[in-house]
């Protein structure tokens, strides 16, 4: 059977209103369920069952939110640090919910796409290098590379550890020299793309990651902002599960 809830708790969990913003809107008599005007900022609702309206317009309801998080250096992926500040902390209050979390981190001083949700069987599934779903990154490296490198990396590399790397995507392009590259991996080890070129004599100076799946980092989202995504761009991520 499914799971019953508070019409105040509907709307603040899809970051609608407020509960006590909620109590108002039924006041004005602006919220319907199933054609009729709620009764209370209290009354219950079964989510995906019952037809809930604001203004005319029909809701749906999203069990889990997904945000995609513009991450600058100088942040965590963590949702608390005592010396830096946190993905979390960029989350605006209209968009936060209780649970939220990373998947998958960023090293301090990397930037880019980072995906914030409180989908735990989600994230995992993202996460699982059994999966193989790609991330992509760019980085500007401190030396040019070339084909020795991009058939070292397609080879499945053995770090200085002796930890042995799936094989990954390596494209030098266009500008900078042979010192700007892309870069496509399949699992998530630490630090693995620097200590990737560690291992080749090369130093990363800048690193960004700018695809998760088969969605890209929006390039209108500014360092710092999120913003929640569509079910259409959330199934972008899941397409290579």
């Amino acid at each position: 059977m499914a799971e019953q809830m508070r019409l105040d708790k509907f709307f603040s969990s899809q970051s609608l209103a407020s509960r006590k913003e909620t109590a108002k809107l039924v006041r004005q008599g602006r919220v319907l369920v199933n054609g009729v005007p709620a009764k209370a900022a209290d009354q219950k609702i079964t989510p995906g069952c019952d037809r809930v309206s604001l203004d005319g317009e029909e809701l749906s309801f999203q069990k889990h939110v997904y945000l995609m998080l513009h991450k600058p250096a100088g942040v965590v992926s963590a949702t608390q640090d005592g010396r830096y500040p946190t993905v979390l902390d960029l989350v605006p209050p209209e968009l936060f919910r209780r649970g939220l979390f990373p998947a998958g981190r960023l090293d301090r001083d990397t930037e880019g796409f980072v995906l914030l949700t409180d989908d735990g069987e989600f994230a995992h599934d993202i996460l699982s290098p059994r999966r193989h779903v790609p991330k992509e990154y760019e980085a500007v490296l401190d030396a040019p590379v070339g084909d020795a490198e991009v058939e070292a990396f397609a080879g499945g590399m053995t770090l200085e550890s002796g930890e042995v790397c799936k094989p990954a995507g390596l494209c030098v392009l266009p500008q900078g020299d042979g010192r700007m590259v892309r870069v496509t991996l399949v699992e998530g080890k630490y630090h693995q793309i620097k200590r990737m070129f560690g291992a080749l004599g090369r130093k990363v100076e800048y690193l960004k990651r700018t695809k998760i799946g088969g969605l890209p980092l929006d390039e209108n989202l500014p360092k710092g902002s999120c913003k929640a995504l569509s079910s259409r761009e959330v199934s972008a991520i899941i397409k290579h599960i």
